[in-house]
């Protein structure tokens, strides 16, 4: 019996989005993804600040997420919502 199903394992990332360092600590990752950053985050990223006519520039940090996604695939020589072979 030949393996019909051979689903992929894909690994989603993503950024959380820049803060002050100080109020990143307790920032969490979307639903289902996991943080891979630890305490403040990543300081490598600059959060904007409106103030009156200017917009000013601060140095911030961001938290880096990932999720684990499988997705169907069938294996060589089969096809079809199934994975029907030849």
């Amino acid at each position: 019996q030949m393996k019909k199903q051979c689903d992929q394992k894909l690994l989603i990332r993503m950024k959380t989005e820049c803060v002050p360092c100080s109020l990143n600590l307790k920032t969490p990752c979307p639903a289902g993804y996991t943080k891979t950053t630890n305490g403040t985050g990543i300081p490598d990223c600059r959060y904007y600040l409106e103030i009156k006519t200017h917009l000013l520039s601060f140095p911030g940090c961001r938290h880096h997420c990932m999720k684990e996604f499988e997705q169907p695939e069938c294996c060589q020589g089969h096809w079809g919502p199934d994975c029907m072979g030849k």
